[in-house]
């Protein structure tokens, strides 16, 4: 299982359920390493989603003990255990963590890699991710040039997780 987000400085990930920073680059890079994979997310972040449609050519699952919706193209997972039976109807396919603050706190320790895109700046957020660079058993494996987009400067980072739980 693999975590991907977009933080800020402090590690905001969002603020009044919108991203913090829409930077087109970000959003290609989360498309392509997310395409023909198993998204799993959070009920508002799956709200979040234009037309609050799943993301096409994808498995969209929504955890979500509050969710009494089935949207078409949409599992829903009542708990870490539906989830887990859920995602092994997918052997081989990678699975992608895509929010929101909840859903990443939940299956953190379950991923072995994070695709963390880093905003420069601190910005009003009310949800975060946590600093995967103080958290133990996580290392910043890569880090990209600093790149422009408008006034934002931005990076492409992975993290590993040195010691993930099996799920």
């Amino acid at each position: 299982m693999k975590l991907i987000a977009a933080v800020d400085g402090n590690w905001g990930i969002g603020n009044d359920c919108e991203l913090l920073q829409v930077i087109p680059a970000d959003m290609q890079h989360f498309k392509a390493q997310t395409m023909g994979k198993v998204v799993v997310m959070g009920r508002t972040t799956f709200e979040s989603l234009p037309g609050k449609r799943p993301l096409s050519d994808r498995v969209n699952i929504v955890l979500s003990t509050t969710y009494d919706s089935n949207p078409t193209g949409v599992i829903v997972c009542a708990s870490l255990l539906e989830l887990f039976q859920q995602l092994a109807g997918y052997p081989g396919k990678a699975v992608f963590v895509i929010g929101g603050e909840s859903v990443y706190r939940q299956l953190m320790p379950y991923c072995s890699e994070a695709y963390i895109t880093k905003i420069r700046g601190c910005y009003t957020a009310d949800r975060y991710l946590s600093n995967l660079d103080t958290a133990q058993d996580w290392e910043c494996v890569a880090e990209g040039e600093w790149q422009r987009y408008k006034e934002w400067a931005y990076r492409f980072t992975i993290y590993k997780n040195w010691l993930p739980r099996d799920w």
